[in-house]
């Protein structure tokens, strides 16, 4: 009886770790992957031409326009760290760092569209919707 009170105190403790790692591990990860590419992209002075290739291109900067106007109470997320949480989860590591790459050397009008079909299929019409918001909050704050 002993013996059994053990293991179930045992599998009792094991499950509230799995349990915590599940619902904390992706948030730090997350956390720090936000703050590595928000700090190197300030950094190297890239965030600012981001901004000015899209305010240069009138399709790109119509595309995020279109969360100029949305109730942002609405939409599945309105933070970057929670932006990254939900990416993280769709996306591998790999992914998200290949897209960083593409974005840092620039992209021609194939590479864009690749990209937007490849957003397009993984994401929700509404988690979109929240890409588009935060960008236009971010960019023309």
């Amino acid at each position: 009886m002993k013996l059994l009170k053990v293991l179930f105190g045992f599998i009792v403790i094991i499950g509230i770790i799995g349990i915590a790692a599940y619902y904390f591990v992706p948030k730090l990860i997350a956390d720090q992957v936000m703050e590595k590419v928000t700090v190197e992209l300030e950094d190297s002075g890239q965030l600012e031409n981001i901004k000015q290739e899209i305010k240069n291109d009138p399709q790109l900067q119509a595309f995020i326009e279109e969360g100029k106007n949305v109730d942002s109470s609405q939409l599945p997320f309105q933070t970057k760290e929670e932006a990254t949480r939900v990416l993280l989860k769709k996306f591998n590591i790999s992914e998200l760092q290949e897209i960083q790459a593409k974005a840092k050397n620039g992209m021609n009008a194939e590479e864009k569209q690749a990209l937007y079909n490849q957003f397009e299929s993984k994401l929700t019409d509404e988690e979109m919707l929240a890409l588009k918001a935060l960008a236009y909050k971010e960019l023309f704050k």
